[in-house]
């Protein structure tokens, strides 16, 4: 099958078919193009759907992906994010292994088509112009023959008149035979055109136009071939993406197999316990007797006045609904009192912590001003020692003053673990005997077992709970003093459990530093109480009794 035997006369047709042929490609890769504009189009939405979702730095939002179903959602959000990358490559691989390379073709069919079709139309117009040859030598040859019968006519009436004189005749027989002899020379000259119009149309129609007619075949094989290949590119493209696609939705479904309820439920635990212990029975108060009332150790009632019954029970109603009472609005107190035992003992801790990492941050950059002073020392010509004096200073100033806040909140935080045993006595002493407030969370302080208990009146409290309190300093014995202290600085003791010292004051030093940053001292026999350790200049007496004792 070739298009040159078969469609020798279909110049024209095959003339449309190739500019339609050149059509479609321009038209599959106006496809391609706004295919790849959906495709960048989709990235970019889910990029901005993943950023929209995306938990908001230093926000409560940002507190809430510790919850296991909070973190698979994360996960999910950031395998969306490379999701979308990957629909980026198939844009930037459509563009480039498809769009590019079918555009420069196309150029470059379009300078062939147009170089096989003028060299078409060149045969052609070389065939026609034989023809017009042809045609030309075969209407002279036509002409003369025609002049010629009738110059031969004309003689031969010549020759029949009488009347007609011999030189006439004799002219008319030479004119006849010249026109006889253009006649000949004419069907001469016709019959050379003619065969070779004949030849030049064999070759026409047998070798040139095959031969062109061939070459456009093989061109728009070409492009069909070509064609045919970028769609397999275009599918290919989408291909190569899909084990990625495939990673990111496995890392979805893992994400998603990795929630964990029970944990997400004891974090919800953590976040909320509050460290109330529930509260007892309210026991039954007979308004028939005249009698005293009696407060049981156990009732979270709060009688507010001795023999004024409440007909609303109010003791009653307070003991079912305190675990429910609002919280103060208003500023957070820095120890975090407000704030229930348990929740108090992780806010505390949470802020040692920072500031442990903040001093080690200030403690490393000493150590490393530290080395470039030393460098400076062996090495003058690079700087001057002396200039690094001032940060130094002011480094250790601040990792002091870190230090001093951070023993301020680790003492805090002992208090509510039970590590300073005096301090929690003392508050529980406080907590028993301060006035009763109305209901809020403040009402509550806490006891020696880590519970929280509603206040009563103080008569009744101290009638009920002082013996106990007697009791467990009857058993304690003072302890003895294992060295003395200078105050190098006043110290404004207004936390339970510590102790007012001004500078250069000399005192007994009865408990050593355990570590959290607070010494124990003593003024005297019935004062004492804690002190920062950085605040007072220890001097040990290590021949005293019980010095070794602390350590």
């Amino acid at each position: 099958m070739s298009w040159g035997t078969e469609l020798w006369d279909q110049f024209d047709n095959l003339e449309k078919h190739t500019q339609w042929g050149i059509d479609i490609l321009e038209k599959y890769i106006k496809f391609v193009k706004e295919r790849t504009e959906i495709e960048l189009s989709y990235a970019k939405q889910l990029r901005n759907l993943s950023k929209k979702y995306q938990p908001k730095k230093n926000s409560k939002e940002e507190d809430e992906y510790k919850y296991t179903s909070c973190k698979a959602f994360l996960s999910t959000l950031n395998e969306m994010n490379d999701y979308a990358g990957q629909h980026e490559l198939i844009s930037e691989n459509m563009t480039a292994q498809i769009m590019v390379d079918l555009a420069r073709y196309v150029q470059e069919l379009k300078q062939e088509r147009k170089s096989n079709f003028h060299d078409g139309r060149k045969a052609q117009q070389h065939i026609e112009t034989c023809w017009k040859q042809l045609e030309a030598s075969k209407r002279r040859f036509e002409r003369d023959c025609k002049e010629a019968d009738r110059a031969q006519q004309y003689f031969e009436k010549m020759d029949a008149d009488i009347n007609v004189t011999k030189a006439d005749v004799e002219k008319a027989r030479q004119q006849a035979q010249v026109r006889h002899q253009m006649a000949e020379d004419s069907k001469a000259d016709y019959s050379a055109v003619l065969q070779k119009f004949n030849q030049e149309q064999h070759e026409h129609y047998h070798t040139h136009i095959p031969s062109i007619f061939q070459k456009i075949q093989e061109m728009e094989e070409r492009r069909i071939v070509r064609l045919g290949e970028s769609m397999k590119m275009y599918a290919e493209v989408d291909r190569q993406v899909m084990p990625i696609l495939g990673k990111c939705l496995d890392g979805i479904v893992k994400a998603a197999e990795s929630i964990d309820q029970k944990n997400d439920s004891q974090l919800v635990v953590e976040a909320y316990k509050s460290g109330f212990e529930p509260p007892g029975d309210v026991e039954f108060e007979d308004y028939t007797q005249p009698m005293q009332r009696a407060v049981s150790d156990h009732s979270l009632s709060s009688s507010r006045g001795e023999g004024k019954p409440e007909p609303k029970f109010a003791g009653k109603s307070k003991g079912k609904l305190w675990p429910f009472i609002k919280k103060n609005k208003g500023a957070t107190p820095e120890d975090f009192s407000n704030l229930p035992p348990e929740q108090r003992r992780k806010k505390l801790q949470q802020k040692v912590d920072e500031l442990n990492k903040d001093i080690q941050k200030e403690v490393d950059q000493r150590d490393a001003i530290t080395k470039m002073k030393d460098v400076y020392l062996r090495n003058p010509q690079m700087g001057d020692p002396a200039s690094l004096d001032h940060k130094l200073a002011e480094v250790s100033h601040n990792i002091e003053k870190l230090r001093l806040e951070a023993q301020k909140f680790e003492a805090w935080l002992a208090e509510v673990e039970g590590r300073l045993p005096a301090r929690r006595q003392s508050g529980l002493y406080d907590s028993q005997t301060a006035p009763a407030v109305n209901n809020c969370a403040q009402d509550r302080e806490s006891s020696p077992d880590g519970s929280y208990t509603e206040e009563q009146s103080q008569e009744s409290e101290v009638k009920v709970l002082a013996p106990d309190f007697d009791d467990e300093f009857d058993d304690e014995e003072p302890l003895p003093a294992i060295g003395t202290c200078k105050a190098l600085y006043t110290f404004e003791g207004q936390n339970e459990g510590t102790i007012s010292v001004a500078e250069g004051e000399t005192l007994y030093v009865i408990e050593e530093d355990k570590g959290d940053g607070w010494t124990r001292i003593r003024r005297s026999e019935d004062e004492e109480g804690y002190v920062p350790t950085s605040y007072v200049q220890v001097y040990l007496d290590k021949n005293a009794k019980g010095a070794k004792t602390y350590i």
